[in-house]
């Protein structure tokens, strides 16, 4: 007893944690909070530069927008990234090993991104589209891999005296800071110097957080023997049934991507004398729904059929199996990654998972499909010069989507979860019919603006009235999606489980880009035949979904809140 008395006493002599910039600086003076600033630093910057600065390079060199839509499909890389997570968990690199188990992958993802970003500034996208989209593909895998290692690894070496919240707000922290260099930064410097230097200076960033990398801490790799030893228990699945369930999952994933890769390889081919290059409008219509049935509809019937056989003890070990091997483990890996998640919330769901799955599918789709276009419209359909975009857009609007995740988490507390996601989803709508406005003109916006003080109030700052519309419109839009976020994301940390909380969550988050990312290539060529005011209010329509499954699944929580009260009398 009076040990634990004297440490109650230790505990409280403890001096509180300092928070705000004295936090920022004492977690600078630690090493591993340091080293997570510069990870995340190198994980935002690649991301700015590929999904929107990249953009602005390519609509400046007259690249039309259907293959810049086409060409965003590197994004999916971020997407589908947790598909090759457990590869990223468990493979030592030859050579690389000896610097860590999540550092070799770390510096190996930064020393592609290098040579991809190195590579772009070698290219020339207006006479050698194929050759620009290789690198551009080649930086986005890197970084997306990245992404999952430096996930890991913050996991991995976080304790008591660099907790891991600590730890993902330094990320957070260093990937606003990326965002600004590769975004308002970028596109300054681009209108002083040539493109190519741009990113070859950004190619140095990165360069220079490979050192960061190098003197990062690390952790020793696990035992391969003991992993996912839940499978190996009777009631499991054998060994074989969950071997023709991840053929199925992973040749229907093969197909999707390899579908989409081929279409791009022939969109950003050279063309001959008399060719031209297939539709990317007749592609989506044909292909899309088969890749998400491909991606979602297949694994979740997988998943549920898994599910079915262990209740009727059908295809289940009636002993524990002691057998490992690497290529067990690396099966055990692809299927905790690809169908566990999906088993578990078919489970858990039943039915409901369809509302839960469609309203991920769905969510941030009338924002995402056109967010790849945002610098092609502001520089060369509004013609706002890189300076004005890069502070409406990077600098004030990072601001304005800080202030949006905020308000978020204030209605996430005083409305509840389900009001607040609706907000999220009607709003961002309402921001697409903000933008056509401004691509007509901006004749509500100005009369809004005039009406409420706030154009007095941005010309006290010395705005003039053109530079005040695409502040207003950048508002609406970065504080509407601020709170879409903040609400999805506590919607999504709420639905996982706590058995495959990470994995999960990857999951269903990578899910959240995909309709959107496949829509892009559409919305690419439904800009250049119909503009961009028509193809705003169809992107708005298409939220009406969104919505649709909102109030679907607020239905679904109703309906269970209100069945548990029963079930716990009975």
């Amino acid at each position: 007893m009076a040990s634990t008395g004297a440490s109650t006493g230790a505990e409280a002599e403890k001096p509180p944690r300092p928070k705000g910039f004295r936090l920022l600086m004492v977690a600078l003076g630690a090493r591993k909070s340091a080293t997570m600033l510069g990870f995340g630093f190198s994980s935002g910057l690649p991301y700015a530069l590929l999904i929107g600065t990249l953009n602005a390079w390519l609509g400046e060199v007259k690249i039309d927008l259907a293959t810049i839509g086409v060409l965003s499909w590197i994004g999916l890389s971020y997407s589908f990234k947790f598909l090759w997570s457990p590869l990223v968990d468990r493979m030592a690199l030859p050579g690389l090993e000896v610097l860590g188990r999540r550092k070799s992958w770390i510096l190996l993802c930064q020393i592609a991104m290098v040579l991809g970003f190195a590579g772009l500034a070698a290219t020339d996208p207006a006479t050698s589209i194929g050759t620009f989209a290789l690198f551009a593909f080649v930086a986005a895998l890197a970084s997306a891999t990245q992404d999952v290692a430096v996930d890991a690894w913050r996991i991995d070496v976080a304790d008591e005296d660099t907790p891991v919240e600590l730890l993902s707000s330094m990320y957070q922290f260093g990937y606003r800071i990326a965002s600004i260099v590769g975004g308002a930064l970028a596109l300054v410097l681009a209108g002083r110097m040539s493109w190519p230097l741009v990113y070859c200076l950004m190619a140095g960033l990165i360069g220079v957080i490979c050192i960061v990398t190098l003197r990062a801490p690390d952790t020793p790799r696990p035992e391969q023997g003991r992993l996912h030893e839940a499978l190996a228990q009777p009631g499991e699945l054998e060994p074989r049934a969950r071997g023709l369930a991840l053929l199925i999952v992973g040749t229907s994933w093969a197909w999707a991507i390899g579908t989409i890769i081929r279409f791009m390889i022939t969109m950003l081919s050279p063309l001959g004398p008399g060719e031209k290059h297939p539709s990317v409008g007749d592609f989506t219509r044909e292909y899309a729904p088969l890749i998400v049935l491909a991606t979602v509809a297949v694994p979740l019937v997988v998943a549920a059929t898994t599910n079915l056989l262990k209740r009727q003890g059908r295809a289940v070990l009636t002993a524990p199996d002691t057998r490992v091997s690497p290529a067990r483990t690396a099966a055990n890996h692809l299927y905790v990654a690809l169908i566990s998640p999906l088993a578990e919330l078919v489970a858990r769901l039943g039915w409901g998972v369809l509302v839960v799955i469609g309203m991920i599918l769905t969510y941030t789709l009338c924002y995402n499909v056109w967010s790849s276009f945002a610098f092609p419209f502001y520089l060369e359909h509004l013609k706002y010069t890189k300076d004005e975009v890069a502070f409406a857009s990077k600098v004030f609007g990072i601001f304005m989507t800080i202030a949006g995740i905020s308000l978020g988490g204030y209605l996430f507390l005083r409305l509840a979860r389900m009001p607040t996601i609706l907000i999220g989803a009607i709003l961002p709508m309402l921001g697409n019919f903000v933008y056509a406005d401004l691509a007509e003109g901006a004749l509500h916006i100005d009369a809004v603006g005039k009406a409420v003080g706030l154009h007095w109030l941005f010309a006290l700052f010395g705005f003039d009235p053109r530079m005040i519309r695409l502040l207003l419109a950048i508002s609406f839009e970065n504080i509407s999606t601020g709170i879409a976020g903040a609400a999805f994301v506590a919607y999504l940390s709420g639905i996982v489980s706590k058995q495959y909380t990470a994995v999960q969550y990857a999951l269903m988050s990578s899910l959240t880009f995909l309709i959107g990312s496949l829509g892009r290539g559409i919305a690419g060529e439904a800009f250049d035949l119909y503009g961009y005011a028509t193809v705003f209010r169809w992107t708005a329509a298409a939220g009406l979904v969104a919505v649709a499954f909102v109030c679907a699944e607020w239905v679904r929580v109703a309906r269970e809140k209100a069945m548990q009260p029963a079930e716990e009398a009975a």
